[in-house]
């Protein structure tokens, strides 16, 4: 029997990507949140990513274990801060404090993006958007500004969408053996681990 193991990441994109658009489909201002986008939240974007961050884990994939798990734990934090103060279990969290929650999701992003720098174009724009979109979610909440907040929702739309196109571009182009949807591969040059020297050189 072949021990090959599948790649787990389109799984974990398409999670984040489907998830990403719908939530800001609404912070664009196209329809209220509900239970629709608070489901997906649970489960696909979620669960899921969750479940993809263990997958990697077994791959020996430190970035898409971090990565994904993380996200995925975004997901049902951002859930249960919007589902328990009315379940009537915490007061809902102000403004401000959303804030900053938003600001360290941002910070934690930008430093996965310095680490996107190492793979294809595709993955660097993922993160590079997600970082922007943290940041653009936690400036609406700090300023109260409505406009912001629109900006925030095309730019999310735009960061789910590109998760998406990666996701799939993975699917295809391994299926066919063949680049149908280019990703901006790295020519990476082979890097030779560095010698260390283990005896002193005679004065």
């Amino acid at each position: 029997m072949s021990t090959k193991l599948a790649n787990p990441a389109p799984l974990g994109l398409m999670g984040f990507g489907m998830t990403t658009i719908l939530l800001n489909i609404h912070n664009a201002g196209f329809f209220p949140i509900d239970s629709m986008i608070l489901a997906m939240g649970i489960f696909y974007g979620g669960i899921g990513q969750v479940i993809v961050g263990i997958m990697c884990f077994k791959r020996g994939d430190t970035f898409g274990t971090t990565a994904f798990t993380s996200y995925g734990l975004f997901w049902l934090t951002l859930v249960g801060l919007l589902v328990m103060p009315k379940m009537g279990l915490s007061g809902a969290s102000p403004a401000g404090f959303m804030g900053w929650y938003l600001t360290l999701w941002g910070i934690f992003t930008a430093f996965m993006f310095v680490g996107s720098l190492r793979y294809p174009r595709a993955k660097q724009v993922v993160f590079g958007s997600l970082t922007v979109l943290f940041f653009l979610l936690a400036a609406k909440d700090f300023t109260g500004s409505a406009l912001i907040g629109t900006i925030a929702g095309f730019e999310g739309i735009f960061c789910g969408a590109s998760a998406i196109y990666f996701a799939m571009a993975q699917v295809l182009n391994a299926e066919y053996g063949r680049t149908i949807l280019p990703v901006g591969e790295l020519a990476v040059k082979e890097i030779k681990p560095l010698q260390v020297e283990t005896q002193l050189k005679a004065a």
